[in-house]
C-alpha cells in the first residue's frame, strides 16, 4: 500500500475537507500512558487543528494541552455524563466542527470511556478516524516475552468474586496469551482467584508504565502475590498470563456425575470443596469438577424453584 504525503483528513492550513463534506470528523486520538513524550507529531497536530476536545478529565487533559502549547477548547465527556453531552456533541459534529476524543491515557474506546461517542458518530454518517498511538496492552505484551502471533485482551473482570471466577473459569482452556488491567484495591483478590483456577501460571506484571517508577515483575502467580506488598499497591496494573498449555479432553464419567448430584444435593459441602475433594480421587480437574459442580447447582435451584411456584 502507498501512502501519499499529506493525508486527506490531516489538519492543514487552511482546513482541509473531511471524507463527509456535510460534517465535520471525529478524530479518536490516543494520548501517553504516563510519559508526555510517548505521544505522535501527528496527535499534537491534531489536537491544535480541532474546534473542540471531547475529554474524560478536562483538569488531566489540561496538563497535556499546557505542556504542548495546545489552547483547543476542553469539553467533559465521560461514562457518567455522555448521554447528555453526545447528543450536543453530534450536533457540532453536523455543524461542520471538527472535533477529537481523548481519555485520560491510551486509546478511547479501548477499556475506556469512548465507544458511545465513536458508535454514535459512526451510525450518523460522521467520519471518524483513528489517530494511533500508545496502548498499554501492545506496550505490556512487547515486554513480555511471551507467545504474540495470537492474543486475547480481557481488560477488566468483574470486581465481584463470584462473577470473577465464573469469568476465570471460562478461560480455564484459552490457549492465546491473555491480557487483563486491574485496580490496585482489587489486584491480590484477582490473582488470588486466577492462581485458585487457571493454576500457577507464568505472567507478567507491568506497573506504572512509561512513568518514572516503572516496575516490571516476572513469574508465576504464587512468586507475584508475594511480590504485591502494600507499598506495591499503587497505580494500574497489566497483566499478561500464559494461556493453557494442554486443552481438558477429559470426559466426566456417568460415576463423577451422580457424585457431583449426590453431593450438590446434601448442600453440605460448597462447590469448591466439593471440586477439591473429587478431584484428588476421581481424576479430572478441579476445573472441570468446579464447571460441572456449577451447572448442577444451578439444575437443583431451578428444580426448587419449580417445586415451591408449584406449592404456591
Amino acid at each position: 500500500m502507498e501512502y501519499s504525503k499529506t493525508n486527506r483528513t490531516e489538519p492543514r492550513n487552511p482546513k482541509p475537507k473531511t471524507l463527509n463534506p456535510k460534517y465535520g470528523t471525529l478524530f479518536v486520538v490516543s494520548t501517553p500512558i504516563g510519559n508526555l513524550e510517548d505521544v505522535t507529531l501527528r496527535a499534537l497536530r491534531v489536537l491544535k487543528y480541532v474546534d473542540i476536545i471531547a475529554a474524560e478529565n478536562v483538569t488531566h487533559t489540561k496538563g497535556l494541552c499546557k505542556h504542548y502549547g495546545i489552547k483547543t477548547k476542553l469539553i467533559s465527556c465521560h461514562q457518567h455524563n455522555q448521554k447528555v453531552k453526545v447528543p450536543e456533541l453530534i450536533k457540532r459534529l453536523k455543524a461542520g466542527d471538527n472535533m477529537a476524543i481523548v481519555t485520560d491515557a491510551g486509546t478511547p474506546g479501548i477499556s475506556d470511556p469512548g465507544r458511545y461517542l465513536i458508535n454514535i458518530a459512526a451510525k450518523e454518517d460522521i467520519t471518524v478516524t483513528p489517530i494511533p498511538g500508545p496502548s498499554a496492552v501492545i506496550s505490556a505484551l512487547s515486554v513480555s516475552g511471551m507467545p504474540t502471533e495470537e492474543f486475547v485482551f480481557l481488560g477488566f473482570l468483574s470486581n465481584k468474586p463470584g462473577k470473577r471466577k465464573k469469568e476465570l473459569l471460562r478461560l480455564a482452556s484459552e490457549s492465546r496469551t491473555m491480557v487483563f488491567f486491574e485496580a490496585p484495591h482489587r489486584i491480590k483478590a484477582m490473582l488470588t482467584d486466577l492462581k485458585e483456577i487457571l493454576g500457577n501460571r507464568h505472567m507478567v506484571i507491568l506497573r506504572e508504565m512509561t512513568k518514572i517508577f516503572e516496575e516490571v515483575k516476572r513469574g508465576p502467580v504464587s512468586e507475584i502475590l508475594k511480590y504485591l506488598i502494600p507499598d506495591k499497591l499503587r497505580g494500574e496494573f497489566t497483566l499478561v498470563v500464559a494461556g493453557s498449555e494442554t486443552k481438558e479432553a477429559y470426559t466426566l464419567s456417568e460415576e463423577v456425575t451422580d457424585r457431583i448430584k449426590e453431593l450438590i444435593a446434601e448442600k453440605k459441602n460448597s462447590i469448591k470443596d466439593i471440586a477439591g475433594l473429587l478431584s484428588s480421587q476421581e481424576g479430572p480437574t478441579y476445573r472441570q469438577i468446579y464447571k460441572e459442580c456449577i451447572v448442577r447447582k444451578k439444575e437443583l435451584e431451578r428444580i426448587e424453584a419449580d417445586r415451591a411456584g408449584q406449592k404456591t
